[in-house]
């Protein structure tokens, strides 16, 4: 089982509308509700993978239970969610049709009390116990410490689970000062946490800082991957058009799965990197464009080796 955590759980909603122009009201031409939250959209993908997922974090309110009565829908997706009272926050996404941008806007979540942060704290260290990796995904609800990842870590590399973080700011900062096995930020996260804008000596440097293996996602130039073995760079044979909504989680699940499946980092980077692109095709995050994704994962350019080091 592979154990996802979602601190900031969210009821993704998303509109389409023809062209969106500031200023005037809009008609919706398609809206779609899905359960959402980094971790969660992981979950999705690496169930179609045909592996088992399990979400945890937390859940609450009338927004929360719409979370879950849509998880039931998700087949291979293990609801560990911990209910809270504050509710689950909505982020809204606004597809403009004329030119494919998204429009995101995110709520902060809810209030997390001392005592439901201790029942979550107890409630991980039990799933850790039947999981083959964790991945730490996403914003921290107000209440939460903003050392929690840093924390999580530890107790996942004391169970002796691979552990890959994914957030931003400062929990990003203290998480990897905790040696997470894999990081994986996107551009703008590792030039803020370096403060060098050359990915190449960016994750050279999140690596000195504690990650034991650095997987950054470029955009369109694909996959850099800065490991113990060696470094490498994977990028698709053409830029896709459609929502990025997603793709960094689905690189995420791209390379959970293969590290659980013992697979080279060549391989790793062209799963990561085809699931990322195909995402872009599919219609929300937490899913992805099969055909897609097939197509691509035969034609993905994946250069460097152990000599890069």
């Amino acid at each position: 089982m592979i154990l996802t955590v979602t601190l900031n759980t969210a009821l993704d909603i998303t509109y389409r509308v023809g062209a969106l122009r500031p200023h005037t009201s809009h008609r919706v031409s398609d809206m779609a509700e899905r359960p959402g939250g980094k971790g969660v959209n992981v979950a999705r993908v690496l169930a179609a993978l045909g592996h088992e997922a399990t979400v945890t974090g937390f859940v609450g309110g009338v927004t929360g239970r719409a979370v879950r009565e849509r998880l039931a829908d998700s087949p291979g997706v293990r609801d560990a969610l911990l209910p809270v009272t504050g509710p689950t926050r909505r982020t809204i996404a606004v597809v403009d049709e004329l030119t494919g941008d998204t429009t995101q806007l995110n709520e902060p979540g809810p209030q997390i009390a001392p005592a439901e942060w201790g029942a979550f704290l107890d409630h991980y260290e039990e799933l850790l116990g039947g999981a083959s990796a964790v991945a730490l995904c996403g914003s921290l609800p107000p209440g939460v410490p903003v050392g929690a990842y840093a924390g999580l870590i530890k107790t996942a590399r004391a169970a002796g689970v691979p552990v890959l973080l994914d957030t931003s700011g400062e929990p990003l900062r203290r998480g990897v000062a905790a040696r997470p096995d894999l990081l994986k930020p996107n551009a703008d996260e590792l030039a803020e946490l370096t403060g060098s804008h050359d990915p190449l000596r960016a994750t050279q440097d999140a690596r000195r800082r504690g990650a034991r293996t650095v997987v950054a996602s470029l955009g369109a130039q694909g996959l850099l991957a800065h490991t113990q073995e060696g470094r490498w760079r994977a990028v698709p044979p053409t830029r896709e058009h459609g929502n990025p909504t997603g793709a960094g989680d689905s690189a995420v699940a791209g390379l959970l799965s293969a590290l659980v499946e013992q697979l080279p980092w060549p391989d790793r980077l062209s799963r990561a990197a085809a699931l990322s692109a195909a995402t872009v095709r599919a219609p929300a995050a937490g899913e992805f464009d099969r055909a897609t994704y097939e197509k691509l994962l035969g034609q993905i350019t994946v250069t460097g080796g152990p000599t890069a080091a």
